[in-house]
């Protein structure tokens, strides 16, 4: 699989997630992240930067990128509702899940997106 920056910003984006997410389940707050409510926050924040690095695909026809969209709409949902709810770890983890989900998919997506370029370009030369 060829990686482009898009891929990679985006990747960097989800690790940013995650990675505080992580310190937080195992220490029970990290620098600026006291709560539930501060991590989802975090995590809706740069979710949406990462949509917003990869918004040429969000909206491309496909199964794949299809399910990328729903699942990350699910995810901008529990990321909402574990903001409202403040104290819900549960949300939080179901919002955490539903991030890495979203990105597996986008990675898929993008994977036949190539396979299918490299068809193309074969069936040409």
């Amino acid at each position: 699989m060829r990686t482009t920056t898009r891929n990679v910003v985006a990747t960097v984006l989800v690790a940013m997630i995650l990675l505080p997410y992580l310190g937080y389940v195992v220490a029970d707050e990290m620098p600026f992240i006291k709560d539930p409510r501060g991590m989802a926050a975090t995590g809706l924040i740069l979710g949406i930067a990462a949509v917003l690095v990869a918004s040429r695909d969000v909206f491309a026809p496909g199964p794949r990128h299809r399910a990328a969209l729903v699942s990350g709409l699910v995810a901008l949902a529990l990321g909402i509702a574990a903001l409202w709810a403040e104290t819900s770890e549960t949300l939080l983890a179901s919002f955490m899940a539903a991030i890495v989900v979203t990105w597996c998919l986008g990675e898929l997506a993008a994977m036949q997106n190539e396979h299918r370029d490299r068809q193309l370009t074969a069936r040409h030369n």
